[in-house]
């Protein structure tokens, strides 16, 4: 790997060094966990939170009613879908035998006829 040419590797180090110490010094400079600043931060941070649990919960409780809801509203569409197919079936077996009773009566009246006229001609 080519060196860069304004670098050698004594810079390079120094830099790195420095680096680190930077982050090391930035580290120690952070507040101590007792800080009031740090302390109201986690406390806003522990509301925030605590919010949005309520309004999750709250949320969930909704979807459960709506829930229920949906459940009983399709439940009562069955029970009155199921009630209407049973009674459009009991009315087509009404009317299937009212059709069949009125083509026995026209089959009846058909042979008679035939039979008067086969009597007429003897």
């Amino acid at each position: 790997m080519r060196e860069y040419k304004d670098q050698n590797r004594s810079e390079r180090l120094e830099r790195a060094a420095k680096a680190r110490q930077q982050i090391l010094e930035k580290f120690r400079a952070r507040p101590a966990a007792d800080d009031p600043a740090v302390v109201a931060r986690a406390a806003e941070r522990k509301a925030i939170a605590d919010a949005r649990d309520a309004r999750a919960q709250e949320r969930a409780e909704r979807k459960a009613k709506e829930a229920a809801e949906r459940a009983e509203r399709e439940a009562k569409e069955r029970a009155e879908r199921e009630a209407r197919e049973r009674r459009e079936a009991v009315e087509k077996v009404i009317r299937d035998a009212a059709d069949a009773a009125e083509r026995k009566a026209e089959r009846d009246r058909r042979y008679a006829a035939r039979k008067a006229r086969q009597a007429a001609k003897r």
